[in-house]
């Protein structure tokens, strides 16, 4: 018996796994999946196994492989450029294994040599290693069942309530050592119950993506194809979306198409000439965040981005993407002085090229993805951003609400004898709360920085910050739009986020920070469960001003409305900390009416000003009104009450 012997290749071996089509589709800038052709995948080649590797670096001269299977030598592994003039450069070596460390040697047409890793890579090293691993990306997906029935998840009439994390911090293995991490399983033993208890629908993760610096909290990233290492393999993060999914939990990203940083190793000068960037630095350059901006104009690199988009909701099961930074994409001026920027052709501020690319980005996620969500964080008044593309939006799903979070802070930060001089900074976001398909967003931005934590941003002493606190988020909860809340708000936080530590459990033994835990629980599982919260959350005739002229004595009242009468809430707002008894608002068509959720009830560290039983309007005319309702209103506090039907 003879066994056939395998054939000697040279080191490495002309291959190649793109088609014509594949490089037609890159270059129109509408390739959505070419991390299945770039980058380093496992292949057999006449009965050898090895690795295939795909770059593109149209500005090289010579391109080597170097890595721990060849001693790093920059000479004896050459990729071959294509025939076609793509700029891609690519070749299989014969004998490389999962978990071999490589990087790309690239000496430009000038001379410059750079040793860079693989933009593709799903896998890189520990930092502050900058080395990319080759890797699989096989994995036994057990959330069958949440993938069939999550378009009911995400659809836009259904509760959408996010809780913002870092991975990092949430909780350490020892809160006064940076360097040592909970792997993703072990996070996810612990994060996942608790997400699931307080009632949040989903959690969003501050970028995962690989990075090298801990201090950008992963908003400049080297590895956009890859989960950090930090926490473990691929594999590992696609078992901690798995948990989230078996939980009945989405799983939102925070994703960067918007700059990246300039480390050695990564996109900036690629190849030695403005690759990934514009070459433009008044395009080119972020000067807020140091870093360097993508070329949109440039085909390739739309399809870089596309399909990284894509990349994370196929192969990692994601429900949904927050696009980081859209301001900044779609305005040449933002952030920059006169003379600093280059209008476009039509002598306007909008970057047209970001602009269409978000367009064709958010229509190729939707066509291939219908039930997931993209989210925009845009902080301007720019028109559309979550209309769709054939009614000339840019075709997002949501878009944060960032004139919400400011004018709400500024109005809750103010001594509560003064907020009746400037009740319209809460009641003007309804003035265009249904331009849009808005986002209430309280992220990490607003806890850093000088910023102070959430609860310390409340005036008064200890009492009153906590009850004012429960007060803005009982109407944030209760306010059109879905809702997002960054981890550690929901306990009172008493210290800034500090990415190097972990959150300050160790308040919870104090019955105030718990009871305000218990809160945001209760104000979730209400969101969750009353129909008229979220059924028409982006849509006008879901909210009525019942009173709002009673800024004097600061309440304010309004209703929520669902598809039938009997699934109305009314919620009323008392901003200052004087209980009012026997407090009386007129109610058109009267009825009974059950308090539902109290601020203010001692199990929330509140006082006890409560309503119980039932209450109902009686037939007489009040303040334009054919009923009038009494009730009690608590001190810094908010009643949420439901219609009696039996």
């Amino acid at each position: 018996m003879t066994t056939e012997k395998k054939p000697k290749l040279q080191a490495v071996v002309p291959f190649s796994l793109f088609s014509a089509r594949d490089v037609e589709l890159f270059q129109e800038g509408k390739h959505a999946h070419l991390y299945e052709k770039f980058g380093a995948h496992a292949v057999e080649y006449e009965g050898v196994k090895g690795t295939y590797f795909a770059v593109w670096a149209p500005n090289a001269a010579f391109i080597s492989l170097i890595g721990d299977f060849n001693d790093w030598d920059h000479y004896s592994h050459t990729l071959y450029p294509r025939w076609d003039k793509s700029g891609i450069w690519e070749g299989f070596v014969p004998n490389v294994k999962k978990g071999t460390l490589y990087k790309y040697f690239i000496r430009s047409n000038s001379g410059e040599e750079l040793r860079k890793g693989d933009p593709y890579a799903n896998y890189w090293e520990v930092r502050p290693r900058t080395a990319s691993v080759t890797w699989h990306l096989d994995y036994k997906w057990k959330d069958k069942r949440w993938m069939e029935s999550r378009k009911a998840h995400n659809s836009l009439e259904s509760p959408f309530s996010v809780y913002e994390v870092h991975l990092g911090s949430w909780r350490r293995p020892d809160r006064h050592n940076h360097e040592v991490f909970y792997t993703y399983g072990e996070i996810a033993e612990k994060l996942v119950p608790y997400v699931k208890e307080m009632g949040f629908t989903h959690v969003e993760l501050m970028p995962v993506m690989e990075h090298p610096f801990d201090g950008s909290w992963g908003y400049q990233g080297t590895g956009y194809y890859a989960p950090t290492s930090r926490y473990g393999s691929p594999q590992d993060f696609m078992a901690f979306v798995d948990a989230f999914h078996h939980a009945g939990i989405g799983v939102i990203l925070d994703w960067v198409p918007s700059h990246f940083p300039y480390d050695a190793h990564g996109l900036y000068r690629f190849d030695g000439s403005h690759v990934y960037e514009y070459a433009d630095m008044r395009k080119g350059y972020h000067p807020d965040w140091n870093s360097y901006i993508f070329n949109y104009a440039r085909n390739e690199v739309r399809s870089f981005l596309l399909s990284n988009a894509v990349f994370w909701l196929d192969k990692f099961h994601v429900d949904g993407l927050r696009v980081d930074a859209v301001a900044s994409m779609i305005h040449l001026n933002y952030s920059r002085d006169t003379g600093a920027w280059e209008p476009n052709i039509h002598g306007g501020e909008e970057n047209l090229e970001a602009i269409s690319f978000l367009k064709h980005m958010n229509e190729t996620i939707y066509r291939l993805f219908p039930d997931v969500q993209t989210i925009a964080e845009e902080s301007t008044s720019f028109y559309g951003v979550s209309k769709p593309v054939y009614m000339g939006g840019l075709g997002f799903g949501m878009k944060w609400m960032m004139g919400w979070m400011n004018d709400t802070l500024a109005y809750f930060k103010r001594d509560p004898y003064h907020r009746k001089w400037h009740q319209d900074q809460l009641t003007f976001s309804i003035a265009y709360a249904f331009t849009e398909n808005f986002m209430l967003p309280l992220s990490h931005d607003e806890v850093v920085h000088g910023k102070s934590p959430m609860l310390y941003k409340m005036p008064g002493d200890d009492w009153q910050k906590f009850a004012n606190l429960r007060l803005m988020y009982s109407y944030m909860f209760t306010h059109p739009g879905t809702k997002l809340l960054f981890m550690g708000d929901e306990f009172g936080q008493t210290s800034e986020w500090n990415f190097r530590s972990e959150l300050d459990w160790h308040l919870l033994v104090h019955s105030s920070h718990q009871g305000l835990k218990e809160f945001v629980k209760e104000l979730n599982h209400l969101y969750r469960s009353e129909p008229a919260l979220y059924i028409k959350q982006f849509d006008y005739y879901g909210f009525e001003w019942i009173n709002l002229s009673d800024y004097d004595i600061s309440v304010l009242s309004y209703l929520r409305k669902g598809y039938k009468p009997e699934e109305d809430i009314l919620i009323i707002l008392n901003m200052t900390p004087i209980p009012r008894e026997h407090y009386a608002m007129g109610l058109e068509g009267g009825g009974k009416w059950r308090e539902i959720l109290n601020s203010d009830d001692s199990r929330f560290f509140g006082s006890g000003v409560v309503n119980t039983g039932i209450l109902s309007a009686a037939e007489e005319p009040f303040n334009g009104k054919s009923h009038v309702l009494r009730l009690r209103i608590p001190p810094l506090g908010a009643t949420i009450l439901k219609r009696v039907t039996q």
